[in-house]
């Protein structure tokens, strides 16, 4: 099972003197259970390409299916169907707590399973299970204002909010941008703990090659609204070519070991994190 782009094409603005082609015939598919990070420069089509996932935006040519049901279906069968195959994917937008607005994080994460008409018990225990989740306790927080909350903590609660109505599929549109790095590494935890621990299928779009070398298993790159590559992290941030033509750089502890590999320490030069680096480290100076 998978969602996958068919040859999809989008437009901003058609027939006007605006008009601004923001993806290009891209087709590639997210399988079930992966961490796919999506890296580019501003402009390059990535929050364009996320948005097409669950269906806020529609193709002006292609197909998006999930789970091989398209998700824009023209008679009224095919619509129910993809009504349902929308549900399946989550949506966390940049600056997400942007989007609380209820009196207290229970009511706010209960917003969308209540939408999809769930009565009051099945409400609760999806606040109560969304906000585990996401390490927030229930007895703890349940009353307290969304707003009260750090940035991190806020953060926490739109993606619980998300989580609520059990998606397949969960789409973060970076995740981390504006945190102080506590924050962010608390955020990271529990993405890293919703895919590991929950199976959930992750895509994320991120600026950050730390953040992608940490967590991803596929690595889809952009560049001018065209997908350049899909591979996994190894293999794109080892194409100095491709990093040099879309403008990208290979992780800071990827950049530190090669510099040492060329002073002539026997270091593993393709260390993406900085757990491998230091591993590698131990290794070249015998230390346990």
């Amino acid at each position: 099972m998978s969602i996958e782009l068919k040859n999809v094409t989008y437009v901003y603005m058609p027939n006007t003197p605006y008009e601004r082609i923001a993806l290009k015939d891209v087709s590639l598919t997210i399988e079930t259970g992966s961490f796919t990070a999506i890296a580019g420069h501003t402009g390059s089509g990535k929050s364009t390409l996320v948005q097409h996932l669950n269906g806020l935006l529609v193709p002006a040519a292609g197909q998006v299916l999930v789970d091989g049901v398209s998700i824009h279906g023209q008679d009224k069968a095919a619509k129910i169907k993809a009504w349902h195959a929308r549900q399946q994917v989550g949506m966390v937008f940049q600056y997400a707590e942007t989007q609380l607005f209820e009196e207290s994080i229970e009511k706010d994460i209960a917003f969308g399973p209540q939408n999809q008409g769930l009565d009051e018990a099945e409400v609760r225990e999806r606040v109560k299970e969304a906000m585990d989740l996401v390490g927030l306790s229930y007895n703890a927080y349940k009353d307290i204002s969304p707003f009260a909350l750090s940035g991190g903590q806020m953060r926490r609660v739109a993606i619980a909010g998300v989580l609520a109505m059990r998606p397949k599929y969960l789409i973060l549109d970076e995740p981390a941008a504006g945190l102080d790095p506590r924050g962010r590494e608390e955020l990271m935890a529990t993405i890293q703990k919703l895919h590991k621990k929950w199976k959930l299928t992750i895509v994320f779009v991120s600026h950050s090659m730390e953040d992608i070398a940490q967590l991803a298993d596929r690595l889809i790159v952009m560049q001018g609204g065209e997908l350049r590559a899909a591979a996994s992290p190894a293999e794109i941030f080892a194409d100095n070519q491709l990093l040099q033509e879309t403008g990208l750089e290979q992780p800071q502890i990827m950049q530190i070991m090669q510099r040492l590999y060329r002073a002539g320490l026997p270091v593993d030069a393709q260390a993406l994190t900085p757990a491998a680096g230091l591993t590698s480290l131990r290794e070249v100076f015998h230390v346990k």
